[in-house]
């Protein structure tokens, strides 16, 4: 029986993107092995083009937005937004819903007067800020869309001049947004679309080239987008995978069918929280993330007896993490139903014994 993989870090896959990954390691294009080809070979830069074309198709990126494939994962971007976005002597606004949103504010305070207009941390980021106002003529508004270690997810966001600057690391993929109100989304791979090693940005090519400083040759975006992500070796695996991953989706049927799917997952698994006697949901419920689900167990007698019937039904990653504890259940894209129904009964069972 295959683990039933909750992990909130490396995501899940599609067993078929296993298969065609692990052929492709041996074999890619009846040639070399994926992982020795050349990144400046045809093969390959077929590859990067599928990958970049694929994003645009599914998230229906209009004309005037640069797709790209990075290194460095989500936390480098916390550094390269306002490299690339904050004025000399600016300003920007942040919301504060989690870790990863307080290390992009620290980031950004390095490089000018940052705001946080908004912050969840007085109940310890179990809900998202409401009513908050975003000043004008700030460089940028910065958010994260969904908070794997919390539980929570932004279901509407923010309508202002301003440019808006979101990390989509965690849900991107996972549901319909309008590209169109935001001119920067950055996400690390590793959610939603393949292994760890590679960040995808999405950035409004107006949007650059503003702030008036020198960037690092590496740390600019329009390097890269010159470049077309290859300013340097790109991480060919990482790359590779995630275009599979975005094929299945595509052949799945897209944003449409995944976005209905997920909303099934979650509701199935929040109703049983809400029913069951011995578990408890820890994030405000209007606020619930449909890709990380939080709970914990009221009674700690039954913590080990909980965690024992998940080992034996194979159920892996549903620690919370160390900063909350409890538990956190991560239903990426590709996590099928079967699963959440097996951790549905080992809740059931555990609840009446």
């Amino acid at each position: 029986m295959k683990t039933h993989n909750f992990s909130a870090g490396p995501c899940i896959l599609p067993d078929e993107v296993f298969k065609k990954a692990s052929d492709a390691i041996l074999d890619f294009d009846n040639s070399l092995s994926l992982i020795e080809v050349s990144h400046r070979s045809p093969p390959f830069v077929n590859v990067m083009s599928k990958c970049i074309s694929l994003v645009k198709e599914l998230l229906n990126i209009p004309k005037g937005y640069s797709v790209l494939f990075l290194q460095g994962g989500a936390s480098l971007q916390f550094l390269m937004v306002p490299f690339n976005l904050m004025k000399l002597n600016g300003s920007a606004a942040y919301l504060n819903t989690g870790t990863w949103s307080t290390k992009a504010i620290n980031e950004a305070k390095l490089f000018g007067n940052t705001i946080v207009v908004g912050d969840s941390s007085d109940k310890n980021f179990n809900y998202i800020p409401k009513n908050y106002s975003v000043p004008e003529n700030i460089d940028y508004f910065h958010c994260t869309s969904n908070n794997t270690i919390f539980g929570t997810q932004i279901k509407e966001f923010p309508k202002i001049s301003s440019p808006i600057v979101c990390d989509m690391s965690s849900d991107i993929f996972s549901r319909k947004i309008n590209i169109n109100n935001f001119d920067i989304i950055y996400a690390g791979a590793q959610k939603n679309m393949g292994p760890a090693g590679t960040t995808m940005v999405i950035v409004k090519d107006e949007t650059l080239n503003k702030t008036g400083r020198d960037i690092p040759t590496m740390l600019n975006y329009q390097t890269h987008i010159d470049k077309e992500s290859m300013f340097n070796t790109p991480p060919v695996f990482s790359i590779y995978v995630s275009m599979l991953t975005l094929e299945w989706l595509k052949n799945k049927g897209g944003i449409d069918y995944i976005e209905k799917i997920n909303n099934e997952k979650a509701n199935l698994l929040y109703k049983e929280i809400d029913r069951n006697s011995l578990f408890t949901g820890t994030a405000n419920t209007e606020d619930r993330s449909i890709m990380n689900v939080t709970f914990s167990i009221l009674e700690k007698e039954k913590e080990k007896i909980f965690e024992n019937e998940c080992l034996k039904n194979k159920i892996s990653g549903l620690k919370g993490h160390r900063s909350v504890g409890g538990y956190r259940a991560s239903i990426y894209n590709a996590m099928p139903i079967k699963s959440i129904k097996t951790l549905i009964n080992v809740m059931q069972k555990v609840e009446n014994l």
